[in-house]
């Protein structure tokens, strides 16, 4: 046979043969009032309308000629790939593990807080952190940033209220900011606070310390909120945080969680309206983000747990909760898949997971000891921090395996798979609002949709 001949029979291959396929995380939903089929693909990390002669193509792709050019649209968008996505998953839970580019620090200052919210996942107690544990903390932030070559620092400022606790933040970020620029290190931090403390003062000194964005949780209108954000003393407190968001000029993006349960879920559309003019109004960067409130033992304990969304409620939360961070597969959760995101209390104490922060049974090792280019023989107790690492892909779990929702959910939070079973989204079963939901959100045209 000549060189001609073969040039031919391998140019008259179908897309089959070439080795493409139809990803298996694709996701369909017909778009109503139209002909289109919106595709969200959670591998890639894309959602587009297609029509119905591309649905055709799609469902005869393998009998395509390889060259058809219908085929390197669909591979852009990743609903075609000629690779096994769930081996590229597996790659990637097992390298975040590696060297990263950043090292990840959640530091509670204290563990006290000026509230007392029934849902709240945390035991308080009362306590701030002392000159040698901040000291510990900034060697092992040396320690981390030499074991991973990373060239960041990313702090979370969390507790308890980390308001509580001022001055550690300025005393811990300098020192921070200092490692940061002799190693050449980029450095962002952000905050989880009530907002109930956070005067002008404080804002201007969260701006020296180069805080840039926020995280302060509103759960509804009025009394509404109040019933469930109230002073660890008794006493309401939304009238105080509407206040310093209005009127305190905050250099710094802030999310308005709202932590959605029965009580209050009919004021989800009230309280976006609402975030969105106090935006206008205060000139502040303010986004309202719907999360569903979860189970805790420390809220069971104490005998007040907040009625929990279920069925389609929950699902509806979720979808937007997910719909607004859709984001390419990744194959981990979280931080608390990797070696180079830890959580520290006041005490020094490091965790996996921030919901454990309250938790020194469950803590993995001190800051004072831990060093992660030798985290096993290091750690105080390695059991609690492999059992996390290892949640990551490949899951021990061969229905998540399975799962078309891999890419996005990666098994789920680690956290909750460990203590209280798997959590799957709560729109498994209705994938078809989750793509509309994505479709909405995207917003795009036909014109941005077709590759023209």
């Amino acid at each position: 046979m000549d060189t001609e001949t073969q040039n031919d029979k391998v140019e008259s291959r179908t897309a089959g043969e070439a080795g493409w396929h139809a990803s298996r995380y694709n996701l369909f939903a017909k778009v109503p009032d139209t002909k289109m089929t919106a595709i969200a693909n959670l591998f890639a990390g894309n959602c587009a309308e297609y029509t119905p002669i591309e649905m055709y193509l799609l469902s005869v792709l393998e009998e395509l000629d390889e060259h058809h050019p219908i085929i390197e649209r669909f591979a852009k968008r990743g609903i075609i790939c000629k690779f096994d996505e769930r081996t590229a998953l597996d790659t990637m839970g097992r390298g975040v593990c590696a060297a990263q580019r950043s090292v990840g620090l959640t530091i509670c200052p204290t563990m006290g807080c000026n509230f007392d919210c029934p849902y709240c996942f945390e035991d308080h107690f009362a306590g701030k952190m002392t000159a040698e544990v901040q000291d510990d903390i900034v060697a092992l932030a040396e320690r981390m940033m030499d074991a991973s070559n990373a060239k960041g620092i990313s702090v979370t400022w969390f507790g308890g209220e980390p308001l509580l606790a001022c001055d550690v933040i300025e005393s811990l970020t300098g020192r921070l900011l200092a490692l940061a620029e002799d190693r050449g290190a980029e450095y962002d931090a952000g905050i989880i606070t009530n907002g109930y403390l956070l005067t002008q003062e404080v804002a201007d000194m969260l701006d020296r310390c180069k805080v840039s964005s926020a995280q302060i949780t509103i759960d509804g209108l009025g009394a509404t909120h109040d019933a469930t954000r109230h002073l660890a003393g008794g006493g309401p407190t939304f009238d105080r945080i509407v206040s310093n968001l209005r009127n305190v000029k905050l250099p710094f993006r802030v999310q308005i969680r709202h932590n959605v349960h029965d009580g209050n879920q009919h004021e989800m559309d009230d309280l976006m309206e609402f975030v969105e003019n106090l935006a206008k109004e205060s000139g502040n960067d303010l986004a309202y983000y719907p999360a569903p409130v979860s189970e805790s033992s420390a809220a069971d304990e104490r005998g007040k747990q907040v009625g929990l969304l279920c069925g389609t409620d929950a699902s509806e939360v979720s979808v937007r909760q997910e719909a607004g961070r859709f984001q390419k597969g990744r194959g981990h959760y979280c931080g608390a898949h990797t070696l180079w995101s830890v959580g520290i209390d006041e005490r020094g104490n490091l965790q996996k997971c921030w919901e454990a922060v309250d938790k020194p049974q469950i803590s993995f090792g001190t800051a004072h000891d831990w060093d992660p280019s030798d985290p096993f023989a290091t750690a105080s107790n390695p059991d609690n921090l492999t059992m996390y690492l290892n949640t990551a892909c490949p899951i021990p779990d061969d229905e998540c395996r399975e799962c078309v929702w891999l890419p996005m959910c990666s098994g789920g939070c680690p956290h909750k798979r460990l203590f209280s079973g798997r959590a799957c989204v709560a729109f498994k079963d209705d994938p078809e609002r989750y793509v509309l939901a994505l479709h909405a959100r995207i917003g795009e045209t036909k014109e941005a949709e077709r590759d023209e």
